[in-house]
């Protein structure tokens, strides 16, 4: 676990300069470079089309499905070169993504969902039930719907069916996208709270993608806001939250107040962003 604010640590995974194109013409990231290091929350902010899901999808190995590729750059995983890893490969290695839209495997239940996070490891039944168990006590609704199909419960059970699946393949880095997208203020906030405890008292690493810039920052160590496939700033997360920028194009503040959406979405951009 890192304090907040704490940036000096291990690397554990390195994101060094990608460029990834889809189809062969579409450029979408230009130039990204983050570090997520050992034990910390890092944060991949900003708006829809920004390029945090394709960040996540370009460590995690799944671009190829959707036609796009690692173009320039590298990302390393422990200081070795992981893009040229099939996605399966690297969860062995100890880095796994949460999907955004809370995929589950609706006809089976939520014990079975869980269970399939355990399917490739080499572990005995009794390490993988204690880790059903810790699970369970992180997310003990889970446990109450253990035996409910999973396409019966509700959207706030299915994120944490996804994250608690994440779990059981015994990660040492989650890379959790849009954990918030589609659940009610109450929920988000559950999942954060979780998320944290998962880092302190697990040792958990995350990497997470998240339009909600102020629930992010309040529960991340350190964030990268991403615009148009680059990243234009980054910092320690109590740094961004009072960064006058942030609290204006993404918090929705100014010094004259809180802003409507309308304004915040047709600011311009200051051109050293960008510099």
């Amino acid at each position: 676990m890192l304090d907040a604010g704490q940036t000096e640590t291990e690397a554990l995974l390195e994101v060094n300069n990608i460029e990834v194109i889809y189809n062969h013409v579409i450029l979408v990231l230009k130039g990204v470079s983050l570090n997520v290091p050992k034990g910390g929350i890092t944060a991949l902010l900003g708006g829809n089309g920004a390029g945090k899901t394709t960040t996540l999808k370009a460590i995690s190995n799944l671009l190829h499905s959707e036609r796009g590729e690692v173009t320039k750059g590298s990302i390393l995983y422990r200081g070795e070169k992981v893009q040229g890893l099939s996605p399966s490969d690297l969860v062995q290695k100890g880095a796994i993504q949460v999907m955004e839209g809370r995929h589950c495997f609706e006809h089976l239940t939520v014990e079975e969902n869980l269970m399939t996070g355990a399917y490739t490891r080499r572990a005995s039944r009794g390490d993988i039930d204690a880790d059903l168990n810790m699970v369970y006590d992180y997310f003990p609704r889970l446990k109450e719907r253990r035996k409910s199909q999973a396409g019966y419960t509700s959207g706030g059970e299915q994120q944490m069916v996804a994250i608690g699946r994440a779990l059981m393949s015994r990660p040492e880095t989650i890379l959790l996208d849009e954990p918030s997208m589609g659940l009610a203020p109450q929920l988000v906030e559950q999942i954060f709270e979780i998320v944290k405890s998962l880092n302190e008292e697990e040792g958990y690493t995350f990497l997470l993608a998240e339009q909600n810039t102020n629930v992010a920052l309040r529960f991340a160590h350190y964030g990268y806001i991403l615009e148009s496939g680059r990243v234009v700033m980054d910092g320690p997360a109590a740094d961004l939250r009072e960064n006058p920028d942030v609290k204006e194009f993404y918090l929705g503040m100014s010094e004259e107040g809180r802003k409507s959406f309308r304004d915040v979405r047709s600011y311009r951009r200051r051109k050293r962003w960008l510099a």
